[in-house]
């Protein structure tokens, strides 16, 4: 995770043969910068994977696109709102659900229930193992719990604290988008799905999309901590912290 949380979200997969970017939510600046921090660079970037319209997952993506010039991966609903003007690189849009190959990577979408007009999180499977970014999703549906099925390494919301969110200087009507079924996961909401529904084939859990105003990441961190001891389940655990980048998961 190069970054997440509401001022910016990119997340880097990669393999010997294949990079992607998976949102561009970060300047072409702050993105090279973390993508050096790890050996990488934007010129060994093979496509950018696109969730959702919001600023924070596409602000950058007009400049990284001109950088890049590799292809953008997006629906069709949302490559139709989105402003393409000095955009170089080739979209190439599909319907939400579609699985589709990039170099070594297999590519699965899947629709997620939050207010933007096509969003999707993604499932990345390359060499035998199989990654997920779900983030961005007021509430976790059934279909959801199905595409996480036989997951290894999984970027999952925790976004804020209830009480934090109610008492926060939010206004009453932005609280109220947060807290929706199409809004983002309370850590409680994440708790309950650690404790219930999450695959015991998950050696790598990544909470993220922290709230920068309305959680706290020793927050998180108790959450996920009970909610893995509940379960009996000892795995690598990480807390994305607001304005940093995480270490490199490897498999």
């Amino acid at each position: 995770m190069l970054a997440s949380s509401s001022s910016g979200n990119c997340t880097f997969i990669g393999t010997d043969s294949t990079r992607v970017l998976i949102d561009a939510g970060l300047s072409k600046r702050e993105t090279q910068t973390r993508l050096q921090a790890i050996g990488e660079s934007l010129e060994t970037i093979d496509a950018i994977l696109v969730t959702h319209e919001h600023s924070d997952h596409v602000a950058g993506l007009p400049v990284l696109s001109r950088a890049t010039k590799k292809p953008i991966f997006c629906t069709e609903q949302t490559a139709a709102v989105l402003d393409w003007n000095n955009v170089p690189s080739k979209v190439i849009s599909f319907q939400a659900g579609t699985g589709f190959a990039i170099g070594d990577l297999e590519i699965g979408s899947f629709t997620i229930p939050h207010d933007a007009i096509d969003p999707v999180a993604y499932t990345v499977t390359a060499q035998g193992v199989r990654a997920a970014v779900v983030t961005d999703l007021g509430y976790v549906p059934d279909s959801v719990k199905m595409h996480l099925r036989g997951v290894d390494l999984l970027l999952f919301e925790s976004n804020h604290n209830l009480e934090m969110l109610k008492a926060g200087p939010y206004p009453w009507s932005i609280k109220q988008r947060i807290m929706g079924r199409r809004g983002h996961l309370s850590n409680d909401a994440a708790f309950d799905f650690i404790t219930t529904d999450m695959d015991t084939t998950v050696s790598t859990l990544i909470l993220g999309h922290l709230s920068e105003n309305t959680n706290y990441p020793s927050l998180v961190e108790q959450m996920a901590g009970q909610a893995l001891e509940s379960r009996g389940l000892r795995l690598r655990a990480h807390i994305a912290e607001p304005g940093r980048q995480s270490p490199v998961f490897t498999y």
